[in-house]
Parts: C-alpha cells; sequence; structure tokens
C-alpha cells in the first residue's frame, strides 16, 4: 500500500529499472561528448518515457522543424533556400540519437553562424535614419503566420519592421510624456524620434553582444538536445550542468530580491514563477508570463532588459534588503506598467497553508488558502501541507464555520503523499487517484483513515494555473460529490510525474530519482515517468478538471494550459475505481445549475468575459506601424485592462477577518502583520471570493432545507 516510506523504496527499483536498460543498450564508446549526450537521451527516452513516441524518420523531421524555429523563433535569420539545403538532414537525426555520427547539428549551427553574422552587420544601417510612422505599414509577429523569407531583400525588409515597431513602442512612450510636461519643457518630434532609435540601437548592441559571446555552439547544442526531449511531452526536459545548478539557486530563495524566478524565451525575460509571499507576489501586479522591459534601480534610469540573459538580468534585480527596483513590465494583454518593490528576503512560511473567516450575517463561512503542495521531507519536524490544512480545518471548526472554502487558485502542486492525506480530511476512507507506469497496471492509492475531519458544506476554487496536485484534489472532491469546484472552464491538465535522471548513469543517475540529485557532468533529463487518473477512469491530463461553477477571467483566451501544446500527451481513460459518492443530503446538481445560470446573468461577469474576448482580438500579434493608429489601439487596450481591473474588484469588500489566534500570534511581529493585513485586503477586494462565498451560501441553505424536512 501507498505511503510515504514505500516512495523512496519504489523509486529505487524504478531507477535501478532504467539504469539498467541504459548501461545495456548504450555500452558503446560515441567518440565526442555531444554524440555521448545525444546517445544517452535517446535511450532514456525509449527505455523510461511514460508514452514514448517512435524515434523514426517523422519524429526526425519534427525535431528539425521545432528546432529551426528555437534558434530563430523570429524566422528573421534563416530563408527558405538554406531550409531547401539543409532538409537533407531532417529525416536523419533519428539515425544520429540511434548511433549515426552526428552531422545534423553541425550543418545547420554552420548556417546559423553565417546568418547571424549577417544580421549583426546590418541592424546599425538600419537603425541610421528616421523611421516614416505616418506611412500604412504593418509587422506581423506571430511564427505561425510567418513563413521564412524568400531572399536577403525580403529578409532586409522583415529586419526593417521589426526595427521600425521597437522604435515606434519608444517613440509612443516618449510623446505620451512629453504630453504632460509644461511647454518650456516639451520636445521635438525629431529629438524623440532620434532618442528611440539610440535606445533601440542601445538594447540591440546588447542582444549582438550576447549572441556573440555568451549563445555560444554549446547553447545551441542544448537547445537541440532539449528540443528532442520536449518532442516527447512538454514536461520531459533537458538540463546542461550549469543551467540546473542555476535553476536551483533560483528556487532556493536563499537571497535578498522580489521573489520570482525568470527564463529567456524569444529574446526576452519573462516571469516563471512567483514565491508566495514575496514582494512580486504582495503587489499583486507581477505575473507570470509578464516580460521584463526595464529595470531601474529607485530614481536612477532604467536599463532596458533586450539582450540580457537570466543571469544579468538576476544581477539587476537582486540587492539589499529595503532597497527599491522598479520593473517595467510588458503583460500578455500587450500593456505596459511600471512596478515599484521593495527588496526583501523571501519568507517561506508565507508559502504554508493559512486561513481566514468571511462573515456572512449570521453565518461564518471558512476559507483556507494553499499555495502549493509542499512537503519538506528533509526534516523531522518539517512542514508538510496536509498537517497544515487540518490545523486550519481544526481552528475554522473551532470557530463554528457553516461551510468552507479550499483556495487552490495559482497552486502548481507539488507532493502526491501530501494530496492522499489531504482529500482524506473531507472523506471517509476510499480511492483519491489511480497512478499508472507505462508498464504496469494502475496502483490505487487510497485514503486509509476513518472518519472525517470536517464533514460541511465545502467549495474549491481553481483557475488556469491550477496544476498537478490541485487537480488531483478538485478531481476526488468532484468524483466523490463532496464539495463544488468553482473557477475557470478548466484547470491546467498536468496529469503526469516527473524524475530527474543524470546522464552519466551510476550514483548520479539513480540517486537523481531517490530524491539526493547528484550532479551529471552529462546533464539531467527531468523525464515523464507516470499518469495520474482519476477514481472515475478519467485521466487529469490535458483536459483538467472542468468547473462545476465557470467564473469568466481575463486568462480564458491565452494559451498556456497543456492542451496548447501540440506535443503534449493525449486524454485517455482506464476502469474506474470502487468508491461510494458522498451523501450530505443537498444536492448539489441542483445547486450547480442555479448558481451556474446566475453567473451567466451577471452583468460584471458578462463584461469582464466580453472584455476578455476583446483583448484576445486585440492581441493578435498584428502591429500597425502607423504612429497615429498605434496609439489609438494602445488607447484603447489601456482603457480595457482598466476598466477590467474595475470590474475584477468588488465594490462592496468582503467581511473577511482573521481568526483570532492568528491575530494574537502576529502582534509581535510587525511585519509578518502587515503582510497578513495586505493579504487580507487582496481577499476584501476578492470578486471571485465573493462568488465563491455566494455558492456556498446556496449550500448551506439547501442543506439547512434537507435537514429541516
Amino acid at each position: 500500500m501507498f505511503n510515504k516510506k514505500t516512495l523512496p523504496v519504489l523509486l529505487v527499483i524504478l531507477g535501478i529499472g532504467i539504469f539498467a536498460a541504459f548501461q545495456t543498450i548504450g555500452s558503446g564508446n560515441p567518440p565526442t561528448k555531444y554524440e555521448r549526450i545525444l546517445r544517452q537521451v535517446g535511450i532514456m527516452l525509449e527505455q523510461g518515457h511514460y508514452s514514448p513516441k517512435k524515434i523514426d524518420d517523422a519524429f526526425s523531421r519534427e525535431v528539425f522543424t521545432k528546432y529551426l524555429e528555437a534558434i530563430d523563433p523570429e524566422k528573421q535569420l534563416f530563408m527558405k533556400p538554406d531550409i531547401d539545403q539543409l532538409k537533407q538532414f531532417s529525416d536523419k537525426i533519428d539515425d544520429e540519437i540511434h548511433g549515426a555520427a552526428l552531422q545534423s547539428f553541425q550543418a545547420i549551427n554552420s548556417v546559423y553562424a553565417q546568418r547571424l553574422n549577417e544580421y549583426l552587420s546590418s541592424y546599425k544601417e538600419l537603425l541610421d535614419k528616421p523611421f516614416d510612422f505616418t506611412a500604412d505599414e504593418t509587422f506581423v509577429d506571430d511564427k505561425d503566420k510567418l513563413d521564412y523569407p524568400a531572399n536577403d531583400k525580403e529578409r532586409k525588409e522583415l529586419w526593417r519592421k521589426r526595427l521600425k515597431y521597437q522604435v515606434l513602442i519608444r517613440y509612443a512612450d516618449l510623446i505620451s510624456t512629453n504630453e504632460k510636461l509644461s511647454k518650456d519643457k516639451a520636445r521635438t518630434t525629431a529629438s524623440m524620434e532620434k532618442e528611440a532609435r539610440d535606445k533601440v540601437l542601445q538594447s540591440t548592441n546588447r542582444i549582438a553582444e550576447r549572441l556573440k559571446n555568451k549563445f555560444t555552439e554549446e547553447d545551441r547544442f542544448n537547445d537541440f538536445v532539449n528540443t528532442i526531449t520536449s518532442c516527447m511531452d512538454p514536461h520531459t526536459t533537458f538540463f546542461p550542468p550549469l543551467e540546473k545548478r542555476s535553476f536551483d539557486e533560483q528556487m532556493s530563495g536563499r537571497f535578498y530580491g522580489i521573489g520570482a524566478s525568470l527564463r529567456q524565451e524569444e529574446g526576452n525575460i519573462k516571469i516563471l514563477t512567483l514565491v508566495t509571499g514575496s514582494p512580486a507576489w504582495k503587489s499583486g501586479e507581477v505575473q507570470i508570463g509578464d516580460v521584463i522591459a526595464k529595470v531601474g534601480q529607485a530614481n536612477e534610469e532604467p536599463q532596458d532588459m533586450a539582450g540580457y540573459d537570466v543571469e544579468d538580468a538576476v544581477k539587476l534585480i537582486r540587492g539589499k534588503k529595503g532597497t527599491e527596483v522598479k520593473l517595467t513590465l510588458k503583460k500578455t494583454d500587450g500593456t505596459t506598467k511600471v512596478v515599484s518593490l521593495i527588496r526583501d528576503e523571501i519568507v517561506i512560511d508565507e508559502t504554508f497553508a493559512r486561513s481566514a473567516i468571511v462573515n456572512e450575517g449570521s453565518r461564518k463561512i471558512g476559507y483556507i488558502f494553499l499555495p502549493e503542495f509542499y512537503a519538506d521531507w528533509e526534516r523531522p519536524n518539517g512542514a508538510k501541507c496536509a498537517e497544515d490544512v487540518a490545523k486550519e480545518v481544526q481552528k475554522l471548526k473551532a470557530e463554528k464555520v457553516d461551510g468552507i472554502i479550499m483556495d487552490l487558485r495559482n497552486n502548481g502542486g507539488g507532493s502526491l503523499y501530501d494530496v492522499i492525506q489531504m482529500v482524506g480530511l473531507f472523506i471517509d476512507e476510499g480511492p483519491i487517484v489511480q497512478v499508472k507506469d507505462r508498464d504496469g497496471t494502475p496502483s490505487v492509492l487510497r485514503d486509509k483513515e476513518k472518519g472525517v475531519l470536517y464533514d460541511g458544506p465545502l467549495a474549491v476554487m481553481v483557475n488556469e494555473f491550477s496544476a498537478s496536485a490541485s487537480e488531483i484534489f478538485a478531481a476526488a472532491i468532484q468524483d466523490y460529490h463532496r464539495g463544488i469546484i468553482i473557477g475557470s472552464t478548466s484547470t491546467y491538465g498536468k496529469g503526469t510525474v516527473q524524475r530527474n535522471i543524470g546522464l552519466d548513469g551510476g550514483r548520479g543517475g539513480l540517486m537523481a530519482m531517490t530524491g539526493d540529485d547528484a550532479a551529471s557532468n552529462l546533464g539531467t533529463v527531468k523525464l515523464t515517468l507516470q499518469k495520474f487518473y482519476r477514481i472515475n477512469g478519467g485521466s487529469t491530463q490535458l483536459r483538467g478538471v472542468a468547473s462545476d461553477v465557470v467564473l469568466p477571467d481575463q486568462y480564458e483566451n491565452f494559451k498556456f494550459r497543456e492542451k496548447d501544446n501540440p506535443d503534449a500527451l493525449k486524454w485517455d481513460e482506464i476502469a474506474k475505481a470502487k468508491y461510494n459518492v458522498w451523501t450530505s443530503g443537498a444536492d448539489l446538481d441542483v445547486i450547480k445549475k442555479a448558481e451556474a445560470e446566475r453567473i451567466r446573468n451577471d452583468n460584471v461577469f458578462s463584461a469582464i468575459k466580453k472584455n476578455a474576448d476583446k483583448l484576445a482580438e486585440l492581441n493578435d500579434r498584428v502591429y500597425t506601424l502607423n504612429l497615429k493608429k498605434y496609439m489609438e489601439e494602445q488607447k484603447e487596450i489601456k482603457d480595457l485592462v482598466k476598466e477590467m481591473d474595475r470590474l475584477t474588484k468588488t465594490q462592496k469588500a468582503n467581511p473577511v477577518e482573521l481568526l483570532p489566534e492568528d491575530l494574537a500570534r502576529y502582534d509581535s511581529d510587525q511585519a509578518k502583520k502587515d503582510r497578513q493585513t495586505q493579504w487580507l485586503n487582496n481577499l476584501k477586494n476578492d470578486i471571485y471570493l465573493n462568488e465563491t462565498v455566494n455558492v456556498v451560501n446556496n449550500m448551506i441553505s439547501q442543506q439547512a432545507i434537507v435537514k429541516t424536512k
């Protein structure tokens, strides 16, 4: 039976099996480091991946196409004749993975280096003369709508439009700032246009410097290998040794900063994750996917981040505790916002579960916030989210709450053991989730504890970023008819599990499976090994968990869920586990139908949906290069975003308060007390919490009616 003691043993057995296969099949000694890596990765994918694609000519052609897009995402370096020339290698990559001499990468790399040098010797000339912003031109910045230029003339025209668009953004910003100045300080349009070109030249110089000196052949090879692994599925990833160490350092939280991990994507620095309780998270203005356009130190002139790599960007963003850093963020809806943050030590305890009470007249509704399914296995008394949530439930029961809301929005998952224990707080003993590897029959993981800690009305809040363990929890609550799931149309849709395996084999490869994460000189592969299934037999993969009551939000139309990646593993189902649905007396189906109808007729949520659709329509990545039209479009977008901000805040504050014992606990620590107050204020303005409270109120009323009959 599954428990936390048997988990390491299972992983060791699994690791030994895969490692033995690697040793047996990969016993040859390829002549180069690149070929060794390629061969080991191929063996690992074929012998260990949960659902490996056949590594054949079709797979090779997919890798070929995606690798060209990875190193030239804007399709501005390679030309059609280059692609035609390189196509002779498009069906050879599978042979190279299986041991043939590596030729495709060298051939692509050689053409790439030549075309890159041509661009680096041309952009300064294109920025040397003023642009005409009265011309009625458009610039397409969507690789799916672009083809490679047919010749050098088309390619230079693409360069011209891209640089012109970058200048236009800065020029329009300068004009907007200039309009606010007094007449004696106002500037000429010519001087502002020149300054905009100078700024683009500076940022492009940095990009050129990085591409020449930092984006090495080895970096391009690492991208090549990562393209191969990600063609299996989006979560199978190759980490070269330095990148793996850098990733671990960024996630450690042992520094003074803003609490955000970053990644480089298509020449931009993007927000990858936010640490709960950190300055970035608490601001409410920094979101995953935001592009960091500039970084400024207090009142100093901000530095343009174009051309910076993640390591250099982190150096600018980190600093002494209490100092100010200003981020200019380009949001996913196309708008730009300057956010001021005060650096602080990342407060780990704010990633833990905490609770509050919403006072609804004579009723009290408990609220539990869980940012992640954490588990500290290294310390005997380390924090475990299931234990912490149980404590919060007990505190709320002591306050005699009439219902409980479990908030899993933006919760990306974590400990499988803890999610099983947590579901067990709300149901009697029974199956929670099914897990299947590539060869075995599904294992049913159960809550074995008899009895229920809390048996009252329950609602679970989710959104597009609720993934993995969050989806297991929501799915189990839904399948047992234990509560109502409220939020976006569906959760993220990640129903797979990965483990890190070092390519060197031996201790490095095996211990990475058991959590020791020993270093590997060749690199590490995060490999998809298993798949989750609901107890009703359906997978959480791809489809996620559909909400019982859908609340429209601004992110619905943005394509970042699992289903939006063509290489994601498919949805399927297995046999249903045996379980008994919850019997509370209230008819949840009636409540779901009534609440869904109420939301559909709600003017505010109708407006949110309409505005979200309009923002998605405007954000089609086809941009005008005409100054007048550009500024008109930007005004329309900014007005929509401003309206969206207004709509997503309650007109009347939610009556939320901390529990008495929590108030007393924070009295001695003013900093923590201030952070709790800010968290509470955010909840008071949260329209989605407000609507969830309405749903729980309906559940309470329905249950009361049943009891009186």
